[in-house]
């Protein structure tokens, strides 16, 4: 396949869950209509952003992957034939609970699960709180878009995990956030753009977008929105998405361009694992 049409989108929180999941079954509507053949939604896209605080009761956001959820979506992918990435809050177990995007496949079916890797824990972002460290690795999935990888926001901010998905065959890279102002700012411009280029492939950047005050009060964050996606040579494919309204981004990807860039930079041939033990030293 050498086009790729991608959908990302960027909301706030309407209130309540229910509702929530609908809008997006709309987004996935309204995406295959424009003829999307793969969507990915923000992080945690069932809620809001519940790290602002510590409260056990977002607990009961969580649930199983798969399950209901993944299920009902299932079913959208397979009516619409579109691959959607589904950024949930998963409950393994009662008091185990992770940040995890499931992978659904064109056809409907479950293909698996990425659990974030590395967690914050600092103002208002209290993930550590509410998930345990991800246990899977990186894995990459043969979707009918190509090989599929994900990153849930603050991962962004390791190289390693970028790289390890490259190495493990990912040509296509879903970044899932809730991003707002503050110190990440310039490392949006810069870290995702930079990882596409680094590793030879396309990274796919949703965002949350807007104030989610209707749950918070005073202590709501201004999610600053502006979803893009980068090419494998870390341009732009694209304007960025707004910084204060929802969106549906429709991309087109070229994805011959994956070999174009590894073939013109030879970054995985001249790399040098034998001399990286120090990254990896306790």
């Amino acid at each position: 396949m050498t086009i790729v049409r991608a959908a990302l989108t960027q909301t706030t929180w309407t209130g309540d869950e229910e509702s929530m999941v609908r809008k997006h079954e709309d987004f996935v509507r309204k995406a295959a209509a424009e003829g999307a053949q793969v969507i990915c939604f923000q992080e945690l896209f069932h809620g809001p952003y519940f790290g602002i605080v510590q409260d056990r009761k977002y607990y009961d956001f969580a649930q199983q992957v798969p399950g209901p959820l993944t299920e009902r979506f299932s079913a959208l992918a397979a009516e619409h034939h579109i691959v959607i990435i589904l950024p949930v809050y998963e409950e393994e177990q009662p008091g185990i609970y992770y940040n995890t995007a499931a992978v659904i496949d064109a056809d409907g079916s479950y293909l698996g699960k990425y659990r974030k890797n590395h967690l914050p824990h600092v103002d208002k972002f209290w993930e550590k709180f509410y998930f345990r460290p991800g246990n899977l690795g990186w894995p990459v999935f043969d979707t009918a878009v190509g090989k599929v990888g994900l990153n849930i926001c603050y991962d962004r901010h390791f190289p390693e995990s970028w790289r390890v998905l490259g190495l493990n065959g990912a040509q296509l890279v879903f970044n899932p956030n809730a991003s707002k102002p503050g110190l990440s700012n310039r490392l949006w411009e810069l870290e995702q753009p930079t990882a596409a280029a680094a590793n030879g492939y396309y990274v796919v950047v949703p965002n949350r977008v807007g104030s989610e005050a209707n749950e918070f009060g005073d202590e709501a964050v201004n999610f600053y929105g502006t979803s893009y996606v980068a090419d494998p040579q870390g341009n732009y494919v694209g304007e960025l998405g707004s910084g204060t309204q929802e969106e549906l981004l429709i991309r087109d990807l070229d994805m011959e361009l994956v070999r174009t860039a590894r073939n013109n930079w030879q970054f995985y041939r001249d790399r040098r694992p034998d001399a990286y033990g120090p990254i990896v030293a306790p």
